[in-house]
């Protein structure tokens, strides 16, 4: 007689395959385990140093004012992430999920409490306790505390679960590619904007003035959760009743909106696979027959199709042109803006040079097999950096001009553009670089995966290295710069444009040199790297 198998419980099994995806993702790599754990470090330092920061708020009259916006501004962070970073975890990828026979219901318990698990939810831990202390008074401030840290972790993490869920299919689907840009503008736009207000926090008089905006914010869930410890702490009993049942009310929204996208997701056809394919009408002719020919024109073209046809390399070109114009407008228009933020909308660009071949996920492996040399190599490179520039160059001239424009300092808008155009220099050169040493995959089969499992650190601290020895690159000509506005020499200002301009050209051509024999060296683990997606 055959005994039935007992039904597995969906949720541990779930934490034991997250436990088991980060363990094996630490296997085999020292670089990678020691990415991750400074990656860990940083966080526990930094959210020791919030937590204490925030507990000596304690007794300050506008404690709940701070604390308040802290929490929306945490839930603006968890809702913006995941559709621009790597989670750099499978089973947060409802779409690996389909063809199994799962019940929607236990596979959201499951998923959320997976999603627990984590550097992102332990620096919310941090946060929220140091929230809580900040303002938590007496014995059912206490109380309510215990409540509303889960609860704001849960409705931070549902609230990112719900969205990447709603929007897993959305940047891989052709009819979604220019609502995934416009949301994605969208949601630069709104993080821009709450970032000047959060800025204001510590502007003299900013509390008071943002007094209003709490008032309003305490009510917005899952920011109530620490608005209902505030209320009670203040003896408002009722208050803190009410903002307790909408942050539950608003908890069991999301779980509900999250299973309804995992049932559409399951049960629903891909729209990406049935839709007729798109007429092409392009074979070479306009525009693209004023790119060089042989190799460097054909390369040129790849890497600017990609920019216009790829959802992901689209959606990163769009998001980089946005804040590197929205910084510097906002600023000037704030009256705290300043000629030289210029440099922001080229750096914001100059990203776009780094992990040149991941890029081209497994595709890479047909480029591969025309590179047999260093000077194939040099030339590949080159091309990718040229048709970065036709984007790069005009849209930093364009920004600097408008910035000058804006707070009124032409005398000072030679010496930007300048040292802009050596940071877009600098940055070519350290992205190629980092292109050949560091590749990593960029996933296809996720909407809001840009890493592969257990390369999220790694994509992290090659683009952040490389920036600070752009800067680094970049001294001569910061620090010319610094002189002529310290000492007031805006008539050699004018010396550091053909300055930045040659100093660029050098930085890009020294960084294709360097890159090019590591590149024609390391091809075959660049490939397995870029492959792993």
């Amino acid at each position: 007689m055959t005994t039935a198998t007992p039904p597995v419980a969906l949720t541990p099994l779930f934490v034991r395959l997250k436990l088991s995806l980060l363990r094996n993702g630490l296997k085999g790599s020292s670089k990678r385990k020691a990415v991750w754990f400074t990656t860990l470090a940083f966080a526990l330092v930094v959210g020791f140093f919030v937590t204490l920061g925030l507990a000596l708020l304690r007794g300050n009259a506008q404690a709940g004012t701070v604390v308040v916006l802290l929490a929306a501004i945490l839930a603006l962070g968890w809702t913006v992430m995941p559709l621009f970073f790597a989670a750099g975890d499978e089973t947060l990828d409802p779409s690996r999920l389909v063809m199994l026979p799962l019940r929607p219901r236990p596979l959201v318990r499951a998923l959320l409490v997976s999603s627990l698990v984590g550097i992102g939810p332990l620096f919310t831990l941090c946060l929220a306790v140091g929230s809580v202390i900040a303002v938590a008074r007496g014995a059912a401030g206490v109380a309510a505390s215990v409540v509303a840290v889960p609860l704001l972790i849960l409705g931070c993490v549902a609230l990112a679960r719900a969205v990447a869920t709603a929007n897993v299919r959305l940047l891989t689907s052709r009819k979604g590619r220019d609502l995934a840009l416009l949301s994605g503008l969208l949601i630069a736009v709104g993080a821009q904007v709450a970032s000047f207000a959060s800025q204001r926090l510590f502007e003299v008089g900013g509390l008071t003035q943002l007094e209003p905006v709490e008032a309003v914010v305490r009510w917005l869930p899952p920011a109530t959760a620490i608005g209902m410890v505030d209320s009670v702490s203040e003896g408002a009993y009722a208050r803190a009743a009410a903002q307790l049942l909408l942050t539950l009310g608003a908890l069991a929204l999301l779980l509900w909106f999250w299973e309804r996208g995992l049932t559409k997701l399951m049960v629903a056809p891909d729209g990406s696979t049935i839709s007729a394919a798109e007429p092409r009408g392009d074979r070479g002719t306009g525009a693209w027959s004023l790119l060089p020919g042989g190799r460097t024109g054909a390369a040129m073209q790849r890497t600017l199709r990609y920019a216009v046809r790829d959802p992901k390399t689209k959606s990163a070109f769009v998001t980089a042109l946005a804040l590197g114009l929205i910084v510097p407008v906002f600023n000037a228009l704030q009256g705290t803006g300043s000629v030289y933020l210029a440099c922001f909308g080229a750096g914001m660009l100059g990203i776009q040079m780094y992990n040149q071949f991941g890029q081209d996920t497994s595709a890479f492996w047909m480029v591969a097999q025309t590179i047999s040399t260093t000077r194939d190599a040099y030339v590949e490179l080159r091309a990718r950096a040229a048709a970065l520039a036709l984007v790069t160059v005009p849209f930093t001239v364009f920004v600097a001009v408008v910035t000058a424009a804006l707070v009124g300092d032409w005398s000072g808008f030679p010496a930007a553009l300048g040292l802009s155009l050596a940071l877009v220099g600098a940055m070519f050169c350290t992205g190629a670089v980092a292109s050949a040493r560091f590749a990593y995959s960029i996933p296809t089969d996720g909407a809001f995966k840009n890493v592969a499992p257990g390369q999220g650190g790694l994509a992290w601290m090659s683009i952040f290295g490389g920036m600070l020895v752009a800067a680094v690159i970049c001294a001569p000509v910061i620090a010319l710069t610094v002189y002529t506005a310290v000492a007031d020499r805006q008539d050699i200002g004018w010396l550091v444009l053909p300055l930045g301009i040659a100093w660029g050209l050098a930085a890009a051509w020294a960084g294709l040199r360097l890159a090019a024999p590591v590149v024609a060296r390391k091809l075959p683990e660049i490939l397995l790297a870029v492959s792993k997606g």
